[in-house]
């Protein structure tokens, strides 16, 4: 068995659901043992391992503060409720197994070079996506990111001390980020565009940007009464309302030409025999134009206004582009036939380069297009093409 095959095998377990997809959430027990799962991974290899500000993990192969700054690799643990299993913890084992592939060969790096796992990129349990990297370069602060609660109640500073962490230690932290020459985030795709091109030269391609995208929180009134002995005409169904909403964002995410999804909602009190007093419903909404997104979103508020509601933005993210340069360099180095791609999906990457971080992603085939999913999915030798083209980078940047 092959060192990615291994650890890949050791991954599965670890939050899998009775769905078949994983509920790995940060600050949970799930999330302690992939963690460990990570440090264990570092030291079997000698790496050295560093946590930042907000305990993203760093496993090092050489010395970043003293021949700095390095070629950094990897991506997150963690997952959206049910979700795959490829995405994250691909580019966290895609990036060991370049390690490993990289020393099989003798190789003596002239720069640093590092595996990371960021922590909690998919926002799952509070609601912030990338809130790990967003804490450290300073794009959101460490009051806000203390304040924000799970659907328990949950403040993340809880969490945070219940997991055995200080949340008076986290903040923006400058010194990892210095740390970083190059970040490159393997990822498997989220879409099918690499499906659906020549199949003898799109296992992997290079990224070119993020697509603009957001959170928001929507709220909207109602007043409780009995199911059963309350007219409909006498009727304040927060319900009804929540439902108006999602239509009205659907009807203009179609007219703007973006994508518009209500994918979490909470209802009070939350009794099938009693009528809505309050539903609060998240909207995610994304494009390829930052002013389409903005007019989508904009109508939804109308939309929710006009019932008596708010929107409340809880995330934002301009169009991301990666470093050209950097981008055009993997592209040179994997061969001109390469794919470039955009994605529509946030990443750690993204929010590093809107930090100043040199950045890019290579993107791994997913022939059902399908993500966020027990059904997402990449073959075994798209994977392995995958570590290939991740190693070849690698070996190329820490050598200069």
């Amino acid at each position: 068995m092959s060192d990615f095959d291994r650890m890949w095998s050791d991954l599965q377990p670890v939050g899998r659901a009775t769905t078949g997809g994983y509920r790995r959430f940060a600050w949970t027990a799930e999330d302690h043992t992939l963690r460990e799962w990570f440090a264990a991974e570092a030291q079997a290899r000698g790496l050295d391992l560093t946590q930042d500000r907000m305990g993203n993990q760093w496993a090092w192969w050489g010395d970043p503060d003293r021949d700095g700054p390095g070629v950094v690799v990897g991506s997150h643990l963690d997952s959206v409720p049910d979700g795959g299993a490829y995405d994250g913890p691909l580019g966290v084992v895609s990036a060991f197994a370049a390690v490993d592939a990289l020393r099989a060969r003798g190789f003596q790096p002239t720069r640093p070079i590092a595996v990371v796992n960021f922590g909690d990129e998919e926002g799952a349990r509070f609601g912030v996506a990338c809130a790990g990297s967003r804490v450290i370069s300073g794009a959101m602060t460490a009051e806000r990111a203390l304040g924000l609660t799970d659907a328990d109640g949950v403040s993340m500073a809880e969490a945070l001390r219940a997991a055995g962490r200080a949340p008076d230690t986290i903040g923006r932290d400058d010194e990892t980020l210095r740390r970083i020459g190059q970040f490159v985030e393997l990822h498997v795709e989220q879409g099918r565009a690499l499906a659906d091109l020549d199949p003898a030269t799109s296992a992997v391609a290079v990224g070119t940007d993020i697509w603009p995208h957001g959170r928001w929180r929507i709220d909207l009134p109602g007043t409780a009464n009995h199911a059963g002995t309350t007219a409909l005409a006498d009727r304040q169904d927060a319900m009804l309302s929540a439902a108006e909403v999602v239509l009205a964002a659907r009807a203009a995410a179609t007219a703007n030409g973006c994508v518009a999804t209500t994918g979490k909602i909470a209802v009070e009190p939350g009794g099938v025999n009693a009528i809505p007093s309050h539903v609060r419903l998240w909207l995610d909404a994304r494009g390829s134009d930052q002013q389409a997104v903005r007019a989508t979103v904009s109508a939804v508020e109308e939309a929710a206004r006009g019932l008596g509601g708010t929107l409340t933005e809880e995330s934002w993210t301009d169009t991301t582009r990666f470093d050209d340069e950097l981008s055009g360099r993997l592209r040179q180095i994997l061969g001109e036939q390469t794919p470039m791609l955009g994605t529509g999906a946030g990443h750690d990457a993204g929010v590093l380069a809107t930090a100043g971080v040199s950045t890019s992603m290579l993107f791994v085939r997913n022939p059902t297009g399908v993500s966020h999913s027990p059904e997402e999915f990449a073959e075994r030798d798209d994977c392995l093409r995958g570590v290939d083209a991740l190693t070849a980078v690698v070996e190329e940047l820490a050598s200069s």
